[in-house]
């Protein structure tokens, strides 16, 4: 038996999370279009709105109902967070780059994390074996490594001085 108050706490930061790194990464998509970083966006983007239906089927599952203020309220700090400073005083920087893909790598660790959790809850809860959480902890693994080798390319992009 889960102790429900705190599933579905840890489902909704979860799923709230997701809300967030959507937002991220359109926009990160939205200024990156047709350069490499904007191919692969555009692919990360489209797994991780799969790996939020995903989310969803397991709180549907669970019988966890979405948190709806807590829904808006990630979608209003995504919005808030564009309002950093860039080294610009208009438009998109190097540094919003390495900013924005900084942001899916750790929302993306985040999300390795659920998965890895649930798969150990999975082994009391009966009502998750049919979702496929090996699966799940491979595509966050995969897209850990792609989105980290972007951003070690735009770090080196956006901190290296050129030599004058």
């Amino acid at each position: 038996m889960t102790h429900e108050k705190r599933l579905r706490i840890y489902l909704n930061d979860h799923l709230a999370g997701s809300v967030a790194g959507i937002e991220l990464a359109r926009r990160a998509l939205a200024a990156n279009e047709g350069n490499e970083y904007g191919r692969l966006l555009d692919r990360v983007l489209a797994e991780i709105e799969e790996d939020q239906a995903a989310l969803r089927d397991v709180m549907a599952r669970l019988e966890v109902p979405a948190a709806r203020p807590k829904l808006a309220a990630a979608w209003a700090m995504e919005k808030v967070g564009r309002l950093k400073l860039n080294g610009q005083l208009r438009g998109y920087s190097p540094l919003s780059r390495l900013l924005e893909l900084e942001g899916l790598v750790v929302g993306v660790r985040g999300k390795l994390a659920l998965w890895r959790s649930l798969a150990q809850l999975a082994a009391v809860e009966p009502r998750l074996a049919p979702v496929d959480l090996a699966t799940l902890v491979a595509r966050a693994n995969a897209q850990f490594e792609e989105l980290e080798a972007h951003r070690l390319r735009a770090a080196v992009s956006a901190l290296h001085a050129a030599p004058r």
